[in-house]
C-alpha cells in the first residue's frame, strides 16, 4: 500500500498534482536554519543563504533548478516594494525627489563608469564589460531592505537615502534594457520610431496605473469591505499587488516599480493598514524563499571551473563599487559613520543583474559561459553581504554623539535634582518650576538636551547611573532626587547609587512596570510611580461614566482600584509578584457564563 500510495503521489506531480515533499523541504530548511543564525547573531538572510546551498544541487540535491524558484520568490521582493509603498506617501516621496534623482543618480552614473573598466582590464570586449559593471551597480532590493528591517532603519533619515538609491536603480533598469538592445549586434538598426514607442508604452503604463490608483482603487476596497467576506480583501489586496507588477513588466518596466507606485498610491488610503496585514505574511514567506532561491543558485561547478576570473572579479567589483558608494556619500555631507554603513549594505549586486545578464545573453552580447559566471559573481556578493554587516557592527565602532552646545554637569546645586528628561521628566518639572524650586537637569541624550534648550530649559549631559556624575551634579547636597530616566536598568540603578552613596537624600522614581516598582522598591526608593498608572486609571474614569456611571460613582470605584492596587502591591512586595494574583478582576468567569 505504501509504493502505490508513493505512485500515486509520483504520478500525480507529473500529471501537475501538487508535489508537497519540495514544500515541506523547503520550510524545513527555513525552520531550522534560520533560527540557529540568527540565535549566533549571523541575520536571517545569511540563514536563508546557507539552507539554500544545503539544500540546493551543490547540497543535499533536493531541488535542481533553482532559477524556477527564484522566479516564483521574486515576489517576495515585488510584495516587500509595496508594503514599502505603503509608508510612502505622495508628499513624503515627493519631498525625496532631491535624493532619489540627486544622490541615487549620481551613485549610478559613477558606478557604472567605474566598474565598467573591470571587465576592459580582463579582456572582454567593451559591450560585454559595460553589461558586466552595469549589472553589478544594480544593488539588491531584497537584501538591503530587510537589513535595514532588521536594524530598525527603514524609517530613520540614513535609511531613507539608501531606499531613495534603490528607487533610482529600479527606474535605471528600464533604459539599461534599452541599451542592451542598442549594443546587441544590429541593435543600432533599430528606428527611432521602436525607441519612442517603447517609451511611451512605459509612460502609459505609468500613467494608467496612477489613474486606477486614484480612481478606482479607494472605492472597490470600499465596495468590498461592505459586500465581501474576510478572505476577499486579501485576494484583493494581492491582487491590486500583483496586477501592478504585470502591467508595469507589460509597459517595460520592473514588477517591483509597480508594485512600489501601487503602495504609494494607497498610502492615504483607509484601507492603508489592512492591506499591510494582509499582504504581509506572504511578503515574508516569498522573500525568504527569494533568498533560499539565491542560494540554491550558487552554482559550485561554475565557481571551480572558472575561479581565477570568479576570484579577482568578486572582490573587484566589490571594492570599486564601496570606493563609489563612500565618495558619493561623503561629497553628499554624509558623516563617515552613515557613508561607511551605506557602503557595506550596498556592496553587492542585485536580483536585477540576473535580468539584464539574460537580456544580453539572448542579444548575444554575452555568451553563456560569461552569463554564468557573473550570475555567480553576483549571487557570491549577495552571500558575502551579511557577512560583512557582522564585521562591521562587531568592528566599527559605534560613533559618539555630538557635543555641540552640551554642557558636562559639573558643580550643579539645585534644590531637586531630576535626572532624565524626557517626556515624563518634562511633565515633572512644571509643578516644581511653577512652584519656585531650583531643578538641576541632567540628561544622557544630547540631541534632546539642545531641543529641551529651544523650550527654555538648562539642561546637562550626564548619566546619573555613574556615581561621579551624580556628586558632580549635587546629589550630596540635593534636598531631592527624582529618577526619570527612560531606561529601566538604569534608574534602577540610579536607585541603589543614592540610597547607598546619600542615605538621608529622598529618591522619587519612575517605574516602567509593576516588576520593575518592585526591584525600585528593593533599592529603597521614598517613592515609586508606574508610568501609566494614574493616566490608566482616568481613562478607566471616563470610560466608566461614558458606560452609565456618574462622575461620582466613577470616581469612588476608580479610589477603591487604587487602594486595592496598593494593598496587592504591598502583598508583593513581601511576596512576589504573584503572591497578590487573588485581588485581580479577571475575566474567565465572565467568559464561563456566557
Amino acid at each position: 500500500m505504501a509504493a502505490e500510495a508513493v505512485s500515486h503521489a509520483a504520478e500525480a506531480a507529473q500529471h501537475g498534482g501538487v508535489e508537497l515533499t519540495g514544500v515541506v523541504v523547503l520550510l524545513t530548511a527555513a525552520v531550522i536554519a534560520v533560527p540557529l543564525f540568527r540565535r549566533a547573531g549571523l541575520g536571517s538572510v545569511l540563514g536563508y543563504l546557507a539552507a539554500g546551498l544545503a539544500i540546493g544541487p551543490f547540497g543535499l540535491g533536493f531541488f535542481h533548478d533553482a532559477q524556477s524558484i527564484l522566479h516564483i520568490a521574486e515576489l517576495g521582493v515585488v510584495l516587500f516594494l509595496f508594503i514599502i509603498g505603503l509608508e510612502m506617501q505622495p508628499s513624503r516621496l515627493w519631498s525625496m525627489r532631491g535624493e532619489i534623482f540627486g544622490l541615487g543618480l549620481v551613485q549610478v552614473c559613477l558606478a557604472i563608469a567605474t566598474l565598467v573598466w573591470v571587465g576592459i582590464l580582463l579582456g572582454y570586449p567593451t559591450e560585454a564589460s559595460f553589461v558586466a559593471g552595469t549589472g553589478f551597480v544594480l544593488t539588491s532590493t531584497a537584501i538591503v531592505m530587510q537589513m535595514l528591517e532588521e536594524r530598525g532603519e527603514m524609517n530613520l533619515p540614513r535609511g531613507r537615502r539608501i531606499i531613495a538609491i534603490l528607487l533610482l536603480e529600479d527606474l535605471a533598469i528600464v533604459p539599461l534594457l534599452a541599451l542592451v538592445a542598442f549594443l546587441a549586434p544590429g541593435g543600432a538598426e533599430a528606428t527611432m520610431a521602436d525607441r519612442l514607442q517603447g517609451v511611451a508604452i512605459g509612460l502609459a503604463a505609468i500613467a494608467a496605473l496612477v489613474l486606477a490608483g486614484r480612481y478606482l482603487l479607494d472605492p472597490m476596497f470600499r465596495l468590498l469591505a461592505r459586500f465581501g467576506a474576510r478572505e476577499v480583501m486579501t485576494a484583493a489586496a494581492l491582487l491590486v499587488v500583483l496586477g501592478a507588477a504585470v502591467l508595469m513588466q507589460a509597459g517595460g518596466l520592473s514588477m517591483a516599480m509597480g508594485a512600489f507606485l501601487a503602495g504609494v498610491l494607497l498610502s492615504e488610503s483607509s484601507f492603508r493598514h489592512q492591506l499591510e496585514a494582509d499582504v504581509e505574511p506572504f511578503r515574508g514567506l516569498l522573500l525568504g524563499l527569494f533568498f533560499l532561491g539565491v542560494g540554491m543558485a550558487l552554482d559550485l561547478n561554475i565557481i571551480a571551473a572558472n575561479w581565477v576570473v570568479i576570484a579577482i572579479s568578486v572582490p573587484a567589483f566589490m571594492i570599486l563599487k564601496m570606493v563609489v558608494i563612500y565618495a558619493v556619500a561623503r561629497f553628499m555631507k554624509a558623516g563617515r559613520a552613515e557613508a561607511l554603513e551605506r557602503t557595506v549594505l550596498m556592496a553587492q549586486g542585485g536580483e536585477f543583474a540576473f535580468v539584464l545578464y539574460a537580456t544580453a545573453t539572448q542579444f548575444g552580447i554575452l555568451t553563456p559561459e560569461w552569463n554564468a559566471n557573473m550570475t555567480a559573481i553576483i549571487i557570491i556578493s549577495m552571500v558575502l553581504t551579511p557577512i560583512m554587516i557582522i564585521l562591521h557592527d562587531r568592528l566599527v565602532p559605534k560613533a559618539s554623539p555630538s557635543m555641540d552646545g552640551v554642557e558636562a554637569a559639573e558643580g550643579l546645586s539645585g534644590r531637586v535634582l531630576l535626572i532624565g528628561f524626557g517626556r515624563f521628566g518634562q511633565i515633572i518639572s512644571q509643578p516644581l518650576l511653577a512652584r519656585g524650586h531650583s531643578l538641576s537637569i541632567i540628561e544622557s541624550d544630547p540631541d534632546a538636551i539642545r531641543d529641551a534648550k529651544d523650550f527654555g530649559f538648562k539642561v546637562w549631559y550626564g548619566d546619573g547611573a555613574r556615581l561621579d556624575i551624580l556628586h558632580a551634579a549635587g546629589a550630596a547636597d540635593a534636598s531631592l532626587i527624582i529618577a526619570a530616566a527612560g531606561d529601566a536598568e538604569a534608574t534602577t540603578r540610579i536607585a541603589e547609587l543614592a540610597r547607598h552613596e546619600f542615605p538621608t537624600v529622598p529618591v522619587l522614581a519612575r517605574a516602567f512596570d509593576r516588576e520593575h516598582a518592585l526591584k525600585l522598591v528593593e533599592a529603597g526608593v521614598d517613592f515609586q510611580i508606574r508610568e501609566t498608572f494614574e493616566s490608566a486609571l482616568l481613562v478607566g474614569r471616563e470610560a466608566l461614566m461614558r458606560l452609565g456611571d456618574t462622575p461620582e460613582e466613577a470616581a469612588e470605584l476608580i479610589g477603591d482600584i487604587r487602594q486595592q492596587d496598593a494593598e496587592r502591591f504591598a502583598l508583593e512586595t513581601a511576596g512576589g509578584i504573584y503572591a497578590g494574583r487573588s485581588m485581580i478582576h479577571g475575566n474567565v468567569a465572565q467568559e464561563q457564563q456566557h
